[in-house]
């Protein structure tokens, strides 16, 4: 097993007694081995949804656990191939990306209808598939920011897809339509059994304001989030928060002084705790990204994203270009440092 508090360095002893602040964990709906038969049993999905969504908490190494550990590889067309995959240009086959899913024991793969269609009669069997069906392109010019389709939920559907994923930019000028049409994709994938999950990220240049990027404060990807299981996400991806106040300090909106006073503070895992408590307290798991390759470092920032993500009440992280922009053998050991915070029994809800 993987040595976390090592890893964690001098924040282990904080983030591992912390006690959380505001929301206490006997409020949330916990993750757990029993998730789907306990919670979304109880929700207007199918049967057909929940055999997928269990099909997704029984592969891997979390198999059984409630946790997931999901590989996404959409960055050859949200950051450009050259971006992506300059540094290991295997992964420009998709056979590789799955290989490394599967090496790396996570509970699916996450990537595009193309990349996924092209190795589907060879791997859908073997991994849940997530086809990320929008994407925000950057080779027009100017560059913009807006997340399209690339395919239909029917095509997803007929290469054997468990689930399918979609980004809603909130804050954008064009969130207003995105939302419009991922609720009408996360309808048509729930009518034909698969469950879904939306990156609810949010894009403002506005949002940063006097040098602090509020696009990663608590009460704004909470709310994000909120909107998000407001059209049935089965799971929610958002990135760790790290500040907070954004409504107060952009002055738009509304909110209320108890989310700052009372729910939550300025630790790590309360924050994260408030992104939990609005996807439905825990009905929606939140899984939060595992960020950019800074190269030095990545496992131990993986490593804190994933402590602080499971003692906040979450449900598992999404890790992309941590992994897949290394050496195979050290990209297949970062998915395995991540699951080993998962399984560590030590590591307990805050």
């Amino acid at each position: 097993m993987t040595d976390i508090q090592a890893l964690l360095g001098d924040d282990a002893k904080d983030l591992l007694t912390h006690t959380a602040q505001g929301i206490p964990r006997e409020d949330l709906v916990l993750p757990g081995g029993d998730f789907v038969d306990r919670v979304v049993a109880a929700t207007d999905r199918s049967p057909r949804v929940l055999r997928n969504l269990q099909s997704l908490f029984d592969h891997g190494r979390l198999a059984g656990t409630g946790y997931v550990s999901i590989l996404p590889v959409d960055q050859g067309i949200e950051h450009s191939a050259a971006s992506a995959f300059a540094a290991n240009p295997r992964y420009l086959d998709p056979k590789n990306i799955v290989e490394l899913a599967l090496d790396g024991g996570c509970n699916a793969v996450a990537s595009t209808l193309g990349a996924l269609g092209a190795v589907s009669r060879t791997y859908a069997h073997r991994i849940p598939f997530i086809v990320k069906l929008n994407h925000n392109e950057l080779l027009t010019y100017p560059n913009h920011y807006d997340q399209v389709m690339f395919g239909n939920v029917q095509q997803c559907f007929d290469l054997g897809a468990a689930g399918v994923g979609a980004t809603v930019y909130f804050g954008s000028e064009q969130a207003d339509r995105q939302l419009r049409e991922v609720s009408e994709v996360f309808a048509r994938a729930h009518e034909l059994g698969m469950f879904t999950v939306l990156w609810c990220y949010l894009r403002n240049r506005a949002f940063r304001h006097v040098g602090v990027d509020y696009s990663l404060s608590a009460d704004l990807t909470g709310q994000a989030n909120h909107l998000g299981v407001t059209i049935e996400a089965d799971i929610v991806k958002q990135k760790q928060a790290e500040n907070n106040g954004g409504f107060r300090a952009l002055d738009f909106g509304r909110t209320d002084p108890l989310v700052y006073d009372r729910l939550t503070t300025d630790h790590p895992i309360d924050l994260t705790r408030w992104q939990v408590a609005n996807c439905y307290m825990g009905r929606a798991g939140l899984i939060n990204s595992g960020g950019s390759s800074s190269g030095h470092g990545d496992l131990a920032q993986a490593v804190r994203t994933a402590v602080i993500n499971k003692r906040a009440g979450g449900t598992g992280l999404i890790t992309g270009r941590k992994a897949f922009q290394r050496p195979t053998d050290e990209g297949i050991q970062l998915l395995h440092a991540v699951q080993d915070v998962y399984l560590d029994d030590n590591i307990t809800i805050a």
